[in-house]
């Protein structure tokens, strides 16, 4: 995955810790000299020292080949100027932070798939937002588990199954429980002959976290 994250503060530098972690190509954009020195020094990573809120700063950093964009600034005018600029040039998706909640209607507005007030923002959230956009929600767990919410998709495997079908199949990993459906604005307690239905948005636990073999299962591939 190809992704661009503009800011490396407190939350981005922990979300270019993550990214890199996992091997994917990375492109920091950070205007703060120092920071980018940091960041240059500490991550296997391309860091441009400047203004993200240039295109041709934007286009030097790869936007036109992005799979994902970050904005972490603490400016929700520069925040939104980027995730215009990453929406001009279609990348699949965008994640940025907010300072202003009155301000998250523009970004909703703009299609970016998670936007988060600074009290629960933090660099982990975003990261999981990259790597499952249909994820709405998660939590995690002591021990590496995690707790999530994601809509079901129409070509989802489980989508037209009940638990126990689900679960005959072998759809559903060892430790992996569905808490919670809500579906027309109604919540369900699922019981093993409840049905999971596409739009519907479930909540689960998995012992081995959001991995892409679960949240396929509900959101398919």
């Amino acid at each position: 995955m190809y992704v661009i994250v503009v800011g490396a503060g407190r939350t981005g530098s922990t979300v270019i810790d993550l990214a890199t972690q996992d091997d994917h190509e990375v492109v920091v954009i950070e205007r703060d000299t120092e920071l980018a020195e940091e960041v240059s020094a500490t991550y296997d990573c391309l860091v441009i020292n400047a203004d993200a809120a240039s295109k041709d700063i934007l286009l030097e950093a790869g936007i036109e080949e992005a799979d994902a964009l970050i904005s972490t600034t603490e400016s929700d005018s520069v925040n939104l100027m980027i995730t215009m600029f990453g929406k001009q040039y279609g990348v699949e998706t965008l994640v940025s932070s907010i300072n202003d909640p009155a301000h998250m209607e523009l970004f909703e507005d703009l299609g970016v798939t998670i936007v988060e007030s600074p009290h629960r923002l933090n660099g982990q959230y975003l990261y999981r937002a990259v790597q499952h956009p249909a994820i709405r929600d998660f939590m995690p767990v002591a021990g590496g588990a995690e707790i999530f919410e994601a809509t079901v998709g129409t070509d989802a495997p489980i989508d037209g199954l009940d638990l126990i079908e689900a679960d005959s199949e072998d759809l559903l990993p060892e430790e992996t429980v569905v808490v919670a459906i809500v579906r027309d604005d109604e919540l369900l307690i699922p019981q093993g002959e409840t049905e999971i239905l596409a739009g519907d948005t479930v909540t689960i636990f998995a012992k081995n976290g959001a991995t892409n073999r679960i949240t396929e299962i509900f959101t398919g591939p």
